[in-house]
């Protein structure tokens, strides 16, 4: 797919089909995470895949607001070294995910992680070492209602020339 038609089509999805990712779709959802820009190289980023329906749940459960995580057949959580960009190379890395997964078509919803009360817990269970962040934690899967995108802001909305 055309990166700027994904970009357009990209939505957030919380009710997902059982059917599973392949391997490959997900490695190349990854890589694509992994091409992020970021600040002097630094490329702080870890991708923790997971597909166990158990650890799901446990994780959809500790979240304030991603319970649906335990019905998507994949979550991945988005961490990164502690180092002082961390949060703007995190989410780069994030929403490079969510349109690589869009273009693979697979869709996804983005849980915030950094500084919720959960990111302690998550990292432990998912035996993360000292140091890292994490950034935000993605339900991903084929979607169980397709179409449900709501509508957004026109650029007559969001766009200023030389001031607001």
């Amino acid at each position: 797919m055309e990166t700027l038609a994904a970009i357009a089509i990209r939505h957030s999805t919380r009710e997902f089909l059982g059917k599973p990712i392949p391997r490959d779709v997900i490695e190349k959802i990854i890589d694509a995470g992994s091409q992020a820009p970021t600040a002097r190289n630094e490329q702080p980023w870890e991708f923790v895949v997971v597909t166990d329906a158990g650890m799901r749940k446990q994780i959809g459960e500790l979240t304030d607001y991603g319970k649906f995580i335990a019905a998507a057949p994949v979550c991945v959580a988005v961490f990164c070294k502690d180092t002082k960009y961390y949060l703007e190379d995190g989410c780069a890395a994030t929403e490079n995910l969510l349109l690589a997964a869009t273009a693979l078509g697979v869709q996804s919803c983005w849980v915030a992680g950094d500084k919720k009360a959960f990111c302690p817990r998550i990292a432990q269970m998912l035996k993360v070492p000292a140091g890292y962040k994490l950034i935000s934690l993605l339900a991903m899967g084929y979607e169980a209602t397709p179409g449900r995108q709501k509508p957004r802001r026109g650029i007559g909305q969001v766009l200023h020339w030389e001031q607001f």
